[in-house]
């Protein structure tokens, strides 16, 4: 059972990521752009930290989910929805309608999520992903539009126009409020040859953080929505495949690969390859069994009686000739 003072860490990184959050909506106000993705990136990490370090130190309480949920709300769902509105719908009414869209499914997604906690009759599977996209991704996924705007000047590009923005809001809250299924990192595993290549791609990240920080915010964030398709087939291929559900990583591949392996037998080629090259020796053989001179071989081991059986099987006299009807 965890102390007091280490309950209160977990909770502390929660607040500090709803201060972010509102923090972001201020940078806003002051026109302050790159301040006000910073602030959401930091709450984003904060977030994804706070849970972690609470299962780590066995400081996991009801207070802090509830905690934590009512941060993601106010730095995810509230702050980008008021930093577009401010950015670009100030004052108009049908924007604020588009923000309040964004805001509410945001804050019906974290509903979900808290009810999906308390269901224990899910497959094992399902803690491989969410259910639609988390909060803290799509509250950096609907600021795209003012980070390439940021980044590329403001020299009206299609995604800066106001119909663009909307229905990049809408979009945005649908994947949020979905059933599609996204990978969840809490529950990979890192083998240890992969730790030093992980490490050098850290490292090449945090370069490129800190040489082009809004570039690479976007870069990685449509890598997330471009991995989105993947999710979707992995978690249709384990819903099919209960064998696959807990077992190593290694394995998982070597079911994959088998039953690859078997749907390629099969299929359609091989089968009539096969087929093909049965039908052939079957046409061969009683040729070569044939008394005809140009297929006679001389050096056949087998005795007399078997060699005319072959004519039997087919239905073919052995004297008969090609071209010759058969005697009535």
């Amino acid at each position: 059972m965890a102390t007091p003072g280490v309950r209160l860490l977990p909770n502390a990184l929660t607040v500090l990521a709803m201060c972010a959050g509102l923090s972001a909506a201020q940078f806003t106000l002051n026109r302050q752009y790159d301040a006000a993705i910073a602030a959401i990136a930091i709450a984003a990490v904060l977030d994804s930290l706070d849970g972690r370090i609470a299962r780590l130190l066995d400081a996991t309480s009801k207070m802090g989910a509830e905690l934590d949920s009512l941060a993601d709300a106010i730095s995810f769902g509230v702050a980008p929805a008021l930093m577009l509105y401010i950015w670009r719908f100030g004052g108009d009414r049908v924007g604020w309608v588009f923000a309040l869209i964004f805001a509410v499914c945001m804050v019906l997604r974290l509903a979900r999520f808290n009810t999906l906690l308390e269901d224990t009759q899910q497959p094992p599977y399902t803690k491989e992903f969410f259910v639609g996209v988390p909060a803290p991704a799509g509250g950096l996924l609907v600021l795209l539009p003012l980070i390439l705007t940021n980044e590329y000047g403001d020299h009206g590009h299609w995604w800066q126009s106001k119909t663009a923005v909307m229905v990049w809001m809408v979009a945005i809250a649908a994947l949020a409020i979905s059933r599609i299924p996204t990978l969840s990192v809490k529950t990979v595993k890192v083998s240890p040859r992969a730790v030093a290549p992980l490490l050098v791609l850290t490292g090449l990240l945090a370069a490129a953080v800190i040489t082009y920080p809004l570039l690479t915010l976007a870069v990685v964030l449509i890598a997330y929505l471009l991995h989105i398709p993947y999710a979707v087939r992995r978690k249709h291929w384990l819903a099919n495949h209960p064998e696959a559900w807990d077992v190593p990583a290694r394995e998982r591949r070597a079911i994959r690969r088998a039953h690859g392996s078997q749907q390629g037998r099969l299929g359609v080629r091989p089968p009539l390859r096969r087929v093909a090259g049965a039908a052939r020796r079957a046409v061969l053989r009683p040729m070569r069994n044939a008394d005809w001179p140009r297929f006679s071989l001389p050096n056949d081991p087998r005795p007399p009686g078997a060699r005319g059986r072959a004519w039997r099987r087919t239905g073919i006299r052995k004297n008969q000739r090609p071209g010759e009807s058969k005697p009535r």
